[in-house]
């Protein structure tokens, strides 16, 4: 969905100054107690509907066989109620597993919720999203809105071109949405500021949904997000979070024994040149994170790759 289809729909249903509210909030470090007010609302859930309606996926059938077509002929007012009630006492449908082939000819494993569990996650991710956003590294590309993975291999061009960092490291977490912590993951999002108990429930119910195995056998996980939960992708940024922030801690981030002014760009970006000359005359070693997924690169400055190690 395009930015301004996405804006146009947020606005029609009254959500974007409640979304845009939510954002500033979280930017000035307010912590959350009460969202499932919102997540209830009636418009946020109409919303929901509507953007689960213009998803391909909506078309894949979960373990009870019913796709978005199922629901269209059920009046607003009827779905809505349905997920008010299901919100009151969360108990997920289990989890259908497919598997589709990748490029290298190994399966990727898939699971679809049935569509009632998505239109919760659809009406949680749109109000979890803006206060997420805002704690977000600005080189974390992979599933945000509006970002894509040309904008990682834009930020990798520019390391290369603009700053001369010629030697990388990259790296691909293996295995990395099937072995994600959830116990790790919910103490992050406390951290964030996402401290409404009744979601944190319900999202903990989510992620130990049991998964109906290709061959009819019944798994109940103990770690991982199911990949093809519409919540996953955002939870799985929330979890490598803290590794963006860390790597930027490193070197750009660091603390300056002397304090500079910086300018802001027309952007909102701050400019932070002098800082940056400070810090190359220091040891420490000039490097910069670029994460899509799990996915990530890292640049660094050095005369030599030995060096990194």
């Amino acid at each position: 969905m395009t930015k301004q289809k996405k804006l146009r729909h947020n606005e029609y249903y009254n959500m974007q100054e409640i979304y845009d509210n939510l954002y500033s909030d979280s930017k000035e470090g307010k912590v959350f107690n009460h969202l499932m007010e919102l997540i209830r609302k009636p418009e946020n859930i109409q919303l929901a509907y509507r953007n689960l309606k213009t998803n391909s996926g909506s078309m894949t059938a979960g373990v009870d066989k019913l796709t978005i077509e199922d629901y269209t002929d059920i009046p607003a007012d009827k779905y809505v109620s349905m997920v008010q009630r299901k919100l009151d006492y969360y108990q997920p449908r289990p989890v259908r597993r497919v598997e589709i082939p990748k490029p290298n000819g190994k399966l990727r494993p898939l699971g679809i919720p049935t569509m009632i569990d998505r239109l919760v996650q659809q009406s949680i991710l749109q109000v979890l999203e803006p206060i997420c956003e805002a704690k977000f590294h600005d080189r974390s590309n992979g599933f945000r809105p509006n970002r894509s993975a040309q904008n990682a291999i834009a930020q990798c061009d520019r390391m290369i071109q603009c700053s001369n960092l010629h030697f990388v490291v990259d790296i691909d977490i293996k295995g990395f949405f099937d072995n994600v912590n959830h116990t790790k993951l919910i103490k992050q999002m406390w951290t964030m500021g996402i401290r409404d108990k009744q979601l944190i429930c319900i999202i903990k119910a989510m992620l130990k949904a049991p998964i109906v195995m290709p061959n009819g056998e019944i798994e109940y996980p103990k770690r991982g997000t199911p990949q093809g939960g519409i919540l996953s992708p955002l939870l799985s940024n929330i979890v490598l979070n803290e590794l963006d922030w860390w790597v930027s801690s490193q070197w750009e981030n660091h603390p300056t024994h002397k304090k500079y002014k910086c300018s802001i760009n027309k952007n909102g970006t701050m400019i932070k040149g002098h800082i940056y000359r400070a810090l190359r005359k220091s040891n420490l070693k000039e490097m910069y994170i670029v994460r899509y997924a799990d996915d990530l690169d890292s640049f660094v400055f050095q005369k030599d790759i030995h060096l990194l190690f």
